[in-house]
């Protein structure tokens, strides 16, 4: 835990200086370089689906090649040099978009080293515990729960204090304060260098996958082939007369218990039945089994994608709401970018209560060591998911009905209504996401093999990105539609008080329904891969 609490600390100062430029993003792109609302945030939008699509790269290169902690300095560098791009160009008038594409160049930087960072730290905290006893089974899940805690807490200070900044000093003050919070980072990681313990690279996992499917393909051709049959035969490391399923059952005979290949993805199992021609497609059966494992998570993986549609939202639309409506707070006056407080405060709240409370007592009622499961943890995060899009909805309907009776539909006055209506989505967004995102994050790390660690945890950022992506077409389309029939559409106006954002909201909350009961199918065949931290 001591050499875990160093990649905690990292993890505040690491989220403080992402979160604190793409929360406001979307208003600085609107003000600074003219874009439309849906335009503003379906580059918001991009531009988060990419950083968190890149953990998969840092994730890829940590099993591969480096460790998480080279990647996790490497990737931090580059988002110091992307900051201090996006400093400057915020602060000389000559460099300010959309005369110069400086912008993006930092801002795609800071993608990549974001990327990187979210791809090696969770799985270099995750790998300072000894996974081979209760205890640190056990410290791993509080662990994970904590690191989504000081994701919060870096959240928290970027929505709060550096918005505020942003507002009322300027932009190129709170890339400053950014700058500062990643640069800080590098120096307390390397403090706990001496505390802690590196996973040896083991190759490429893609390698291994694509190895893996290869050859299962191949000697299924070859063996359903007739020209090929004396090639097969010739190549069987079995008796030459034998077909491919005896040769699959006389293999599994020959082999101790443990070796024994598994039933299912049985189609895998042709990778070694026979040797190959090519020997860069001959496989082991650990590798086999490796890949069955990794292809038997993706389904879960495809199920958490459409809730980080919804959240999407969160960074979007939400943001544009809010600045229609009244944001004082008694005499202060509370910046739009800064509503991702509420949901931040509450995952800060809930955290320890679930780790201290919540799960000690679910572990007495069960008798189990986990007390809630994975998959049932990140099942509760999709069902909050729909509350939260209903919610959505109906709060839209109230302040449209609140700018059409005050006669502000198109006016930029604030309408009288508190911006507070819009924290009730928040709050339960802000709770799906830590159910599902602490549970991806645990699930990936678990159930993958030790070879794929890294990257099959960086899955929990991939569904992120690809929400975001689809949130953007999802966006498009529903506008392509709404306006080929005739009418306006949805997402489109001279102010958000046109858009029908409210149907937007309720397709969404269908949607959710639907994938939920995907879900529930999938996680109800779910097998786990060991017994062992399960119990």
């Amino acid at each position: 835990m001591l050499a875990a609490s160093f990649v905690l600390v990292v993890e505040v100062l690491e989220n403080l200086a992402y979160l604190a430029n793409a929360s406001n993003l979307v208003l600085y792109l609107s003000k600074h370089m003219h874009l439309s609302p849906s335009k503003s945030a379906n580059n918001v939008t991009n531009f988060m689906g990419t950083a968190f699509l890149l953990a998969l790269l840092g994730g890829c290169l940590s099993d591969a090649f480096f460790t998480t902690y080279h990647i996790y300095l490497i990737s931090a560098l580059i988002e110091f040099l992307g900051l201090i791009i996006l400093a400057m160009q915020a602060r000389t008038p000559s460099l300010k978009p959309p005369e110069s594409a400086m912008l993006f160049i930092g801002l795609y930087l800071v993608a990549l080293g974001v990327g990187g960072i979210k791809g090696s730290l969770p799985t270099h905290g995750a790998e300072q515990f000894d996974e081979s006893t209760p205890q640190g089974r056990k410290q791993r899940s509080t662990f994970f729960n904590y690191f989504i805690f000081c994701l919060s807490c870096g959240a928290l200070i970027a929505v709060t204090f550096v918005v505020w900044i942003e507002d009322n000093k300027g932009w190129e003050w709170g890339f400053a304060i950014s700058t500062v919070a990643i640069l800080l980072s590098i120096p307390i990681f390397l403090v706990g260098s001496t505390f802690y313990r590196n996973k040896i690279p083991f190759g490429s996992p893609l390698k291994t996958i694509s190895k893996v499917l290869v050859a299962a393909m191949l000697n299924s051709c070859m063996s359903r082939s007739p020209r090929n049959a004396i090639a097969y035969l010739a190549a069987s490391p079995y008796y030459p007369t034998e077909t491919s399923k005896e040769a699959e059952d006389n293999a599994k005979q020959s082999k101790q218990p443990d070796q024994i290949p598994t039933e299912s993805l049985k189609f895998l199992n042709r990778a070694v039945v026979n040797k190959p021609a090519n020997p860069a497609f001959e496989c082991s059966l650990q590798q086999v089994e490796e890949v069955k494992i990794v292809l038997k998570i993706l389904p879960i993986f495809a199920c958490t994608i459409v809730i980080n549609c919804c959240l999407a939202q969160l960074s979007t639309f939400s943001v544009e709401q809010a600045a229609t409506m009244n944001s004082k707070l008694g005499s202060l006056k509370i910046p739009p970018a800064s509503l991702p407080v509420f949901p931040v405060v509450f995952i800060m709240i809930l955290a320890p209560v679930y780790d201290h409370f919540i799960i000690p007592f679910a572990r007495k009622v069960t008798k189990t060591e986990m007390g809630i499961t994975h998959l049932q943890r990140i099942g509760i995060g999709l069902f909050l998911s729909i509350i939260a899009m209903a919610v959505a909805a109906l709060v839209e309907i109230k302040r449209k009905r609140v700018a059409t009776d005050s006669g502000l539909l198109d006016s930029t006055n604030p309408l009288p209504i508190t911006f507070f209506w819009i924290a009730l989505q928040y709050l339960f967004l802000g709770s799906a996401d830590l159910f599902t995102l602490t549970g991806l994050l645990e699930f990936f790390f678990t159930e993958a093999p030790s070879s794929m660690r890294s990257l099959a945890t960086s899955l929990s950022w991939a569904s992120l990105a690809m929400g975001y992506y689809l949130s953007s077409v999802i966006v498009s389309i529903v506008n392509n539609l709404t306006d080929n029939s005739g009418h306006k559409p949805w997402l489109s106006g001279h102010t958000i008080n046109h858009y029908h954002l409210e149907r937007f909201y309720w397709l969404m909350c269908v949607l959710s329904a639907l994938n939920f009961l995907h879900y529930l199918f999938r996680a109800m065949r779910y097998k786990y891969r060991s017994a062992g931290p399960t119990k």
